[in-house]
């Protein structure tokens, strides 16, 4: 709705939808349902009257790519949901667009089609090297497929990097609880002295913030269990988990009725024991301003 877009230097503001070569994956895959799926990535190249032999000579390479060349003679409806997708998907990449625009292509699969689907999604485009916006609301999704990631919120740009970059370094409490799986634990905390205090008791030093109450962030990963830790948490449940193990707490400064602490296996508390003592990791701890809630730095070399 404003501002100016380029495409490979290019100016696009006036260049016409169908002159901006940009193919875009639906998230409905938008088939045409009397069409086989051969005719269906064809009619692109069709419209632009490509000679026949070009249009199956791409077709049968992005079929190859795909993995759906063996259902080429088949209608849509014949179909499942993951093969309907990768048809809408070769639709797109049968054009070879400068960009492909994909909006939310995997919300209408199960999760096992979801996984297998991301990882072809991821496949496709190292193979065909087309630069690639994909709009998602699972942040899981968008931590695994991008090499770039832009979050948004009510059409603002909140923080653009690299995953693990935004993740590692949020610039507000928005983008702190958007990534994360599970979710970052948010406290209301306050700094007195460049100590931060949570329900009124020390829970570790941050040289550099200013005074005042502040929201807290802290990644599961962020708590270390320690007999002398600083933060002393109610112990609800241990969760084993594999290679992890996640321990369900509660604290009165938590704003969830319950925190989660994902710990090394091994390293839990006894699950016997009503409390437990966490140290915490400076760099997995965020300071947010209560207003504005934007990130508000300290000293991360402190120690708990």
């Amino acid at each position: 709705s404003g501002g100016e877009l380029y495409i490979d230097g290019k100016l696009m503001n006036d260049v016409a939808p169908k002159d901006r070569d940009i193919a875009m994956v639906f998230q409905n895959y938008a088939l045409y349902p009397h069409m086989t799926v051969r005719e269906n990535m064809a009619f692109p190249l069709k419209l632009k009257k490509y000679p026949k032999e070009e249009i199956r000579k791409r077709v049968d390479q992005a079929a190859e790519v795909l993995g759906i060349t063996e259902y080429l003679d088949r209608k849509p409806k014949a179909l499942s949901g993951g093969q309907r997708q990768r048809v809408a998907i070769g639709r797109a990449i049968v054009r070879e667009p400068k960009v492909l625009l994909m909006d939310e292509p995997l919300s209408n699969l199960d999760a096992r089609l979801r996984l297998q689907t991301r990882e072809e999604i991821c496949k496709i485009q190292k193979k065909t090297g087309i630069t690639t916006l994909f709009v998602t609301h699972d942040q899981e999704e968008a931590m695994s497929i991008s090499d770039r990631i832009v979050v948004m919120r009510n059409g603002l740009l909140m923080q653009q990097g690299a995953p693990q970059q935004v993740y590692d370094d949020p610039q507000n409490l928005f983008v702190a609880k958007f990534l994360g799986t599970p979710p970052i634990n948010v406290f209301e905390g306050e700094v007195k002295g460049g100590v931060l205090q949570l329900g009124g008791q020390p829970a570790m030093d941050v040289p550099g913030a200013p005074d005042g109450k502040v929201f807290v962030g802290i990644r599961p990963e962020g708590f270390e269990p320690d007999p002398a830790g600083a933060v002393t948490c109610g112990l609800d449940r241990v969760e084993v988990l594999g290679r992890d193990t996640s321990m369900v707490c509660t604290h009165p400064a938590c704003q969830a009725a319950s925190l989660r602490a994902i710990v090394p296996s091994g390293q839990e508390a006894d699950p016997r024991s009503a409390t437990v003592r966490f140290r915490l990791r400076p760099d997995k701890v965020f300071l947010f301003h209560r207003e504005t809630e934007e990130r508000v730095p300290f000293d991360t070399t402190a120690k708990a």
